[in-house]
């Protein structure tokens, strides 16, 4: 399940992801959601918060999630991925590299920190 964080606002989406990820929570929440922040302001700063019950992404929404971000690739000035396991780090930090944009990780403790980062 993608939820919508209440501090999201202006260009900046933040996101928690919980459970296992679908091809559903990808084109009704997360996609319409970045794509009317490019809309409205031209470029997004994007935070996801995976939690504790995060249990990765189905196949669908592995595509969806692949799609998404190299379609925009120049269209983001920030990204903040912040819990996970070890694993999800190794992937953000090897996927940065094909993205035109600061790409940073944080442990779950730190998520006011990704915060911070994120609004700067």
């Amino acid at each position: 399940m993608i939820e919508i964080l209440p501090d999201s606002r202006g260009k900046i989406l933040g996101i928690r992801a919980t459970g296992k990820l679908t091809d559903k929570d990808y084109q009704e929440v997360l996609i319409p959601a970045l794509e009317g922040i490019i809309r409205d302001h031209g470029r997004a700063r994007f935070l996801c918060h995976m939690d504790k019950d995060f249990d990765g992404l189905e196949m669908g929404a592995m595509w969806d999630d692949a799609k998404l971000f190299l379609k925009h690739k120049s269209e983001f000035e920030k990204m903040a991925v912040v819990g996970g396991r070890k694993w999800i780090e190794v992937m953000v930090k090897l996927f940065a590299q094909f993205m035109v944009v600061e790409v940073r990780t944080f442990p779950d403790e730190q998520l006011q920190e990704a915060w911070e980062w994120i609004k700067v």
